[in-house]
C-alpha cells in the first residue's frame, strides 16, 4: 500500500472511531420513569435503591400524610409505583435493606418532631390493593438534647458485623451542632434498640454533618461535615474505636480555595482504600470539587480530581455522595450545568487528569426534573438510577433512569 493509500486508512479509521464514539455517546438515553403528583409523594432528595429489579426510595413531602413516603417503582411498560407507607416527618434519607430483609431509613423530623430511625414490616395479611401500606417499626426517636442528636439528614444508614446501625444527626449533641449515633439492636426478649451517642461535633471538628458516615478496612467511621473545621468551610474526619469510647481525628480541613468548600456529600470508599467526595461550592470554576483522599500512613493524601463551573456562594455543586462503576465516578450536581438546574456527570480517568462528560443537563420547563439532590445507582444490566427533588411543571420532583 502507498503512502497516501495507508494515510487514507488511517483517516478511515480516525472517522469509524469517532462514529463508533459518537454513537457510544448518544446511545445513552435520559427517561422519567415516575413523575410524583403530590398525593403519591413529592421532593425526592434520596436517591433509590435497587432490589431484585424493583426500585426502593423516599420522598420528603407529599403523599396521604403530606409528610413523605416510601415507595416501591416495578419495572414495565410504564414503572408502577406501589406507596409502602406515607409518613409525617419528611424522610430525606435513601431506603437501606439491613441483613433481617427489611428496610431501614430515617427521617428528618422536618414535619412534627426531632427525626426517627425507623425500619418497616411488611404487612401481616395478603395485600389485594394497589398501595400495600407496610407497618412502620420506631428504632429510635430523637429528643433534640444535650445527649441525643436531632434531624437526621441525607446519609444513609450502615451496619457493623454485630449489627449494629450507625447514622448522623445534623444538629443537637452537646454542642447543639451535630452527632454521630450508634444504635444497638435489642437483646431479646426485649424489643427496644439503645442508642449512643458516639461523637459529638464541638466546631473545630466540624458542624452539621448532613451524610452518613463508612467504615475503612480498619473499623474507623470517615464522614464529612459540611460546615466548621481549621478554616470553616467543612471538614473530613474520622472516628478510630478504642474500648467503648472513640476517637476524632480531622483527615482534611477545606481551605476555601481550589479544593472547594461545604461538603454537603458523604464519601465512598474503593477497595484500595481510597476515598472519594464532592464539595458543593467553590473550586476553581466556583461551582464545587470532587476529589480524591489517599491512605499514606496514618494520614491521607488529598487530590483535586475535577472543578464544576458554577454559580458560587449557592452550593450548586453535588449534594449526593459520588458514585463508582468500572473506574469511573458519577454523580449529580445541584444547579449547575448551562441552565442553573443541575447535571448528571461522569468522570472518566485518563494519564491527563480526570475527564468530564455531561450524561444529562437538566433542562427548563420540560418534565425532566430539575435540581438533583440524589446519588445515582446502577442496576445489574448498567442502567442507571436517581431522582430530582423538584419538576418546574408540577414541583414534584421525578425519578429517572439513563440507559447505556
Amino acid at each position: 500500500m502507498t503512502k497516501l493509500g495507508e494515510f487514507r486508512s488511517l483517516l478511515l479509521s480516525l472517522a469509524l472511531a469517532v462514529v463508533l464514539a459518537s454513537s457510544a455517546a448518544q446511545a445513552q438515553t435520559y427517561t422519567v420513569i415516575h413523575e410524583f403528583s403530590g398525593y403519591d409523594g413529592a421532593i425526592p432528595t434520596a436517591g433509590v435503591t435497587v432490589k431484585a429489579g424493583n426500585l426502593w426510595g423516599t420522598t420528603s413531602a407529599g403523599g396521604g400524610g403530606s409528610g413523605g413516603t416510601v415507595y416501591e417503582l416495578l419495572p414495565g411498560a410504564p414503572w408502577r409505583l406501589v406507596t409502602i407507607v406515607d409518613f409525617a416527618d419528611a424522610p430525606e434519607a435513601r431506603v437501606i435493606f439491613g441483613s433481617d430483609g427489611h428496610p431501614y431509613t430515617t427521617m428528618s423530623g422536618s414535619g412534627s418532631g426531632y427525626g426517627l430511625v425507623v425500619n418497616l414490616l411488611p404487612p401481616i395479611t395478603i395485600c389485594k390493593t394497589a398501595n400495600c401500606f407496610w407497618r412502620l417499626n420506631e428504632l429510635h426517636s430523637f429528643t433534640d438534647s444535650s445527649s441525643d442528636g436531632a434531624k437526621p439528614g441525607y446519609g444513609d444508614l450502615i451496619w457493623d458485623q454485630q449489627g449494629n446501625i450507625y447514622g448522623t444527626t445534623t444538629v443537637a449533641g452537646s454542642a447543639g451542632v451535630g452527632t454521630v449515633y450508634e444504635l444497638m439492636p435489642p437483646v431479646p426478649p426485649s424489643k427496644i434498640w439503645t442508642e449512643k451517642v458516639i461523637w459529638n461535633f464541638n466546631g473545630h471538628d466540624g458542624l452539621h454533618p448532613q451524610n452518613g458516615v463508612i467504615f475503612d478496612g480498619n473499623g474507623n467511621l470517615l464522614g464529612t461535615a459540611k460546615e466548621g473545621g481549621a478554616n470553616a468551610f467543612g471538614s473530613i474526619f474520622k472516628l478510630t474505636p478504642s474500648g467503648n469510647t472513640w476517637t476524632e481525628t480531622n483527615v482534611y480541613d477545606f481551605q476555601g480555595g481550589s479544593d472547594g468548600q461545604y461538603p454537603i456529600a458523604g464519601l465512598m470508599i474503593d477497595s484500595s482504600g481510597n476515598l472519594y467526595g464532592a464539595t458543593s461550592d467553590g473550586g476553581s470554576g466556583g461551582g464545587g470539587t470532587v476529589f480524591e483522599l489517599s491512605p499514606s500512613g496514618n494520614t491521607y493524601i488529598f487530590k483535586l480530581l475535577y472543578s464544576f463551573s458554577g454559580q458560587s456562594g449557592k452550593n450548586c455543586g453535588p449534594w449526593g455522595t459520588p458514585s463508582m462503576s468500572a473506574g469511573n465516578l458519577y454523580g449529580t450536581t445541584y444547579c449547575d450545568g448551562p441552565n442553573n438546574l443541575g447535571s448528571i456527570f461522569k468522570l472518566t480517568s485518563t494519564p491527563n487528569g480526570w475527564v468530564y462528560t455531561s450524561l444529562h443537563d437538566f433542562p427548563q420547563f420540560s418534565g425532566d426534573g430539575d435540581l438533583p439532590i440524589s446519588n445515582v445507582t446502577f442496576d445489574a444490566s448498567g442502567n442507571m438510577y436517581g431522582t430530582a427533588s423538584r419538576n418546574t411543571l408540577n414541583a414534584g420532583g421525578v425519578v429517572w433512569e439513563i440507559t447505556p
